[in-house]
């Protein structure tokens, strides 16, 4: 499956979630995307989304 590049309003969706402390499958529901795509460009832009199913060790 080919990855759909993201638009810069998706980047500031993303960013405005984040600051919202959505957590990351609520926020990947919200953009249309798979949590893993999500989660990798949160991290490319320097954010933090939490799991829904994190575990704390």
């Amino acid at each position: 499956m080919a990855r759909r590049p993201w638009s810069f309003k998706e980047d500031r969706r993303l960013m405005e979630l984040a600051k919202s402390s959505t957590s990351l499958e609520a926020a990947a529901k919200l953009l249309g995307r798979p949590p893993d795509a999500v989660k990798r460009m949160a991290l490319r832009l320097g954010l933090s989304l939490k799991s829904k199913s994190s575990k704390k060790s």
